[in-house]
């Protein structure tokens, strides 16, 4: 045998090996993730709690809304949007090798289904488990709903600071205007919230700004 065949044999071996401890170290976080889903699903079905949502009073149609801020929030969250099956699989590749590289959990690639799912089902906490359960909850929103009745919904539970939850109130509170009339500056400052409601809301910005 050529020590060429030889060495790619090695390579095989180690890579094969190197895949098999990847699978055993990812199972239990799969597994986890998966019943962590199906305890949302069953505490709180999907039907019904989009049926709560949308009989909020201030819920607004995709037709109500700003096309400044759908075109903004498409280009800065999930510019991918229309697609892909729910999940990114370029923006996850992305998020993975700028937190290896970080050394620390910095970016998640979620997309707009995933963060409604986030929203919609699960806590804001970063770990592998409520990840797994927020892709299952993705591909389960996908099934059901179409891609412009995820972004409807996603406009409407998203979370904007000071209390604020959905466009409508957010638009009020921050410029006393409502959701289908933001300009182009405003539906800016809303999509740069989304990142970080607490620090990056315009009150806040301004705060910071004069000091």
């Amino acid at each position: 045998m050529s020590k060429k065949k030889k060495m790619w044999i090695c390579l095989g071996a180690a890579a094969a090996a190197m895949l098999i401890c990847v699978c055993a170290a990812v199972a239990p976080v799969v597994s986890r993730g998966w019943h962590m889903y199906e305890t949302a699903i069953e505490e709180k079905g999907v039907d019904s709690l989009i049926a709560s949502v949308r009989g909020q009073e201030n819920y607004v149609a995709l037709k109500d809304i700003s096309p400044e801020f759908l075109e903004q929030l498409l280009a800065s969250e999930d510019h991918r949007f229309y697609a892909h099956p729910g999940i990114d699989l370029l923006a996850i590749g992305r998020a993975l090798v700028h937190n290896v590289l970080a050394g620390r959990m910095e970016q998640g690639g979620s997309t707009i289904t995933q963060q409604l799912a986030k929203n919609l089902y699960f806590s804001f906490e970063k770990t592998g488990t409520r990840k797994v359960a927020e892709l299952f909850a993705a591909f389960r929103l996908e099934s059901v709903l179409s891609k412009d009745e995820i972004l409807e919904l996603y406009c409407n539970v998203i979370y904007f600071g000071e209390g604020c939850y959905g466009l409508p109130e957010a638009a009020e509170h921050y410029f006393g205007v409502p959701a289908d009339t933001l300009t182009t500056q405003q539906a800016a400052a809303l999509v740069h919230t989304i990142k970080a409601p607490s620090r990056y809301n315009p009150n806040a910005l301004r705060l910071a700004m004069a000091n």
